[in-house]
């Protein structure tokens, strides 16, 4: 299915000779973070549901349009730009205009996330690892590498997390245990952060720990 299919027009967007009231009015009756706003015509913007009870409800959108949000999406905008843009405007709606400018409606926040759930990295069965590593030592060719070499296959990686020069990255990893490719990364100098099967490395560490405190103790 198309991004686009899932364009919807449910709400009329308000017009700036629209009452703030009437904004107030429609932020009560919905869960919409954002309300669109028209000026003759032509989509200038959202409001906040934050601003709109802000304001004097006998003023109208127009006395207050500096408040608006100019935010939106094309119908071309992929479906992980389009994730992106709620994310920076916290929204849960998202204006989709055409290549003029046309206003064609909205998107909603859990239909994105729906098709990102679809999608195989959180489809497909697998573990995730989480590895560490410096900013300029880690490259994601490397990391496909590191897992290929274990007859595994890679459903998808990202950088989760910048932290100074430390940069981690969350792997979803097939067809293999993690174990073994857990192994391959610390040969390659990777830390690991977590791994969503269990570790044979640690538990041994542990085993070893135990033992040595059991001797110790003798």
């Amino acid at each position: 299915m198309q991004l686009q299919d899932f364009i919807i027009n449910d709400i009329k967007p308000l017009s700036t000779t629209d009452k703030i009231s009437d904004l107030q009015l429609l932020f009560n009756q919905l869960t919409y973070s954002h309300i669109p706003i028209f000026n003759d015509g032509v989509y200038l913007g959202c409001i906040s549901e934050t601003d709109g009870h802000c304001f004097d409800g006998a003023i109208s959108i127009n006395d207050c349009k500096y408040a608006t949000e100019g935010f939106f999406v094309r119908p071309t905008t992929n479906w992980l730009d389009v994730l992106e843009a709620f994310a920076q405007n916290d929204s849960n709606i998202m204006p989709v205009l055409s290549e003029n400018n046309k206003y064609l409606g909205y998107y909603e926040l859990n239909d994105i996330i729906h098709l990102f759930n679809e999608t195989p990295f959180f489809s497909e069965p697998g573990g995730i690892l989480i590895v560490e590593k410096g900013l300029n030592d880690y490259s994601f060719s490397e990391i496909s590498q590191i897992v290929e070499s274990n007859d595994a296959k890679l459903l998808g990686a990202f950088i989760s997390k910048m932290d100074g020069d430390l940069v981690q990255i969350t792997a979803k990893i097939a067809n293999a245990s993690l174990n073994e490719v857990i192994q391959t990364f610390r040969r390659y100098s990777y830390n690991i952060v977590s791994g969503h099967e269990e570790d044979s490395y640690i538990e041994s560490l542990k085993e070893r720990s135990q033992y040595l405190n059991k001797y110790l103790n003798m």
